[in-house]
């Protein structure tokens, strides 16, 4: 099951999704008029730097969190005109009239266990030719921070992550008919202040699947645990930088 997360919190922390975003929305290329699929939209930080580029068109953001969409909503008031909001998994069919000219996502694929089934659902809402233009967690992606975790737990703790390398996540598009392929790990480490700012982040953008299994008194310990084992306050990026195209 999806799960939520505190929409609140993360909208307070000096994420470097934001220059994710930006960079991401770089390589879509867009006339103006286009409808944008925001595949795990959050927030919906980048769906409004999709609207400003799509002074004619209209953005689709889907997310599975109720509390991302529910702050989304706020963000974009008075815009939401433009939006059609849907809660879903997204690795279950979207709605059967959905069709759009382009899928945009930032940092949402990696939590996503089956990207088999993510990139055929998506390729099902693409027009023919339609861009998808991705960045997530790819390949060695946070590995300081799971080596962390697995000293304060014994092991890995459950698999919540999915960080997939070039070579799979190639052959994922080509079997869901993706064409002009273009994939790679990019490294972007992120630095943060020690103590309180540290401690947030971990506890709210990158170890919350670990937190909601554990009693809320053991929560802040668990977080403590894991950033004393970390050898400087930094989260150790790799980013998976999708392209391509449906056949």
């Amino acid at each position: 099951m999806p799960r939520e997360w505190d929409a609140r919190t993360y909208d307070t922390l000096p994420l470097p999704h934001q220059q994710w975003g930006r960079r991401t929305l770089e390589r879509l290329r867009l006339r103006g008029d286009e409808v944008v699929l925001d595949a795990g939209c959050g927030t919906g930080r980048d769906t409004a730097l999709l609207l400003e580029r799509l002074n004619a068109g209209r953005v689709v953001a889907v997310d599975a969190s109720s509390r991302m969409l529910e702050r989304l909503r706020e963000r974009l008031a008075g815009r939401l005109d433009r939006v059609e909001v849907i809660q879903a998994d997204l690795t279950e069919p979207l709605p059967a009239a959905l069709e759009v000219d382009a899928v945009f996502s930032v940092a949402a694929f990696h939590w996503i266990a089956d990207h088999q089934a993510l990139f055929a659902n998506l390729a099902k809402v693409l027009r023919p030719g339609g861009q998808l233009v991705a960045e997530c967690g790819g390949q060695g992606n946070v590995a300081t921070v799971a080596t962390a975790l697995r000293e304060v737990q014994g092991d890995g703790g459950p698999a919540v992550w999915n960080f997939a390398g070039v070579d799979d996540t190639r052959r994922r598009l080509e079997q869901a008919g993706f064409t002009a392929i273009e994939v790679g790990l990019l490294p972007d480490p992120a630095r943060l202040e020690p103590g309180e700012q540290l401690h947030r982040y971990l506890a709210t953008v990158v170890l919350g699947s670990h937190l909601d299994r554990l009693p809320a008194a053991e929560r802040d310990g668990f977080v403590r645990a894991v950033a004393e084992r970390l050898p400087e306050p930094v989260v150790d990026y790799v980013r998976l930088t999708i392209s391509a195209r449906r056949g």
